[in-house]
């Protein structure tokens, strides 16, 4: 018999800004509530969640300004792209999700859009801080030197 390949989570979309911007707290996985033809429009490949932040309405949590483009074969039965979808979440963690909002004044920014191993659609998200520009100088500071002492340890050695 021969060996089953390993299957791992495909990245559908990364919100490679939200690390930059903000200071990531506590990360939750959650599902969405899609429709058909967001499914097969994710199945493409074909997702951005760059501008998208997840926001706490009537004790649930929505996923607002992710746009998730038509899928061209549905024809007349598709969705709108840029419509608020539903995060699937356990109640106290809506709860505490939303209680951070409020009281403390932080964020819902959402990191990574995926698919898990059973094929289920997942979104990874985070209570942030925003940063100050100068906490973003310190960042970009940071990097740059990991990236000049990767060099120069290459050269030497």
């Amino acid at each position: 018999m021969a060996a089953k390949p390993e299957r791992t989570t495909k990245t559908l979309a990364d919100n490679r800004k939200a690390r930059f911007n903000y200071e990531i707290g506590e990360v939750f996985e959650a599902g969405i509530a899609l429709t058909g033809t967001e499914v097969k429009s994710l199945r493409q490949g074909k997702a951005t969640i760059a501008e998208s932040y997840a926001g706490a309405r009537d004790g649930e949590l929505w996923l607002y300004n992710a746009n998730i483009p038509e899928y061209l074969q549905a024809s007349r039965f598709n969705h709108a792209p840029k419509r608020p979808r539903r995060l699937l979440l356990h109640k106290r963690e809506v709860f505490k999700l939303a209680a951070a909002v409020e009281r403390e004044g932080m964020t819902l920014v959402p990191l990574k859009l995926y698919f898990n191993l059973k094929g289920r659609a997942k979104i990874e998200i985070a209570i942030a801080r925003g940063k100050k520009l100068h906490d973003k100088r310190e960042t970009e500071k940071k990097r740059d030197w990991n990236r000049e002492k990767g060099r120069l340890l290459r050269e030497k050695g």
